[in-house]
């Protein structure tokens, strides 16, 4: 790990991170000390082959799982040691997730999706209306308030996700492959549109993907391999100053 990854202002840092499922004969060690710091404002891209970990050690930093061993920081805060209440609001006030299958409510609009994060912060109408109005035309939805999912495009459904995603305002987006159920036009629409709210914003960004083309659009690649840190390195086209 190179010193500047490890650097004391780092947002989250993980050390010694291991996580076994089940026990005994039957026990399978998914993580096998990971080591990763991130600072805020950087935007990664995690990579790695099916059952390398790197599923499970976004779970981990989503708090939607919690490590077997080692220590978990978020803004120098030790989560490991949270119980499950203490883990939810951190999620609930900290972190914005992006799925692949874009978890919208089918019968709901694009507004009220959005919302959705917010009433379950107990945010007044008024202010959830105009925050969910706020964010959609961020992603360029404005107009689209209205619509359920099954009137918008694969690449829409995608942006009001998005939107749902940083209506509260995260110091984390969690992307689990974002650009999984898209053709390559509305994947590159998409990829250009978190880069934006990571610049423009500066929400730290952290994106599982299998795909060269869309990790390229990161700051770092962090590759993972049997459950361990395989590398860790910087876009090379980033490296070279382009």
């Amino acid at each position: 790990m190179s010193a500047m990854h490890d650097a004391p202002e780092a947002l989250i840092r993980l050390a010694g991170i291991t996580k076994v499922y089940g026990s005994g004969q039957a026990a399978f060690q998914a993580l096998r000390g990971v080591d990763l710091s991130i600072s805020a404002g950087e935007f990664v891209a995690v990579m790695g082959p099916s059952g390398s970990g790197k599923s499970t050690v976004m779970n981990i930093l989503g708090c939607l799982d919690t490590p077997t061993s080692g220590s978990y920081e978020f803004q120098g805060v030790h989560v490991e040691t949270m119980d499950r209440n203490q883990r939810a609001l951190l999620r609930r006030h900290f972190l914005g997730f992006v799925f692949q299958g874009f978890n919208l409510l089918g019968r709901t609009s694009a507004l009220e999706n959005v919302e959705l994060p917010l009433l379950y912060r107990g945010e007044p109408a008024a202010k959830r209306h105009a925050a969910a109005r706020a964010a959609l035309a961020q992603v360029g939805l404005d107009g689209w308030e209205d619509h359920t999912p099954a009137e918008l495009s694969g690449g829409q459904q995608q942006r009001v996700a998005i939107a749902r995603a940083i209506v509260t305002n995260p110091a984390v987006l969690l992307a689990d492959e974002p650009t999984g159920n898209l053709d390559s036009q509305r994947s590159v629409e998409i990829m250009e549109l978190l880069t934006e709210l990571n610049r423009q914003r500066g929400i730290t960004i952290l994106m599982v993907t299998h795909e060269p083309d869309m990790a390229a659009y990161a700051h770092r690649q962090v590759h993972f391999v049997d459950g361990r840190v395989d590398s860790d390195a910087r876009t090379p086209a980033l490296e070279a100053g382009t």
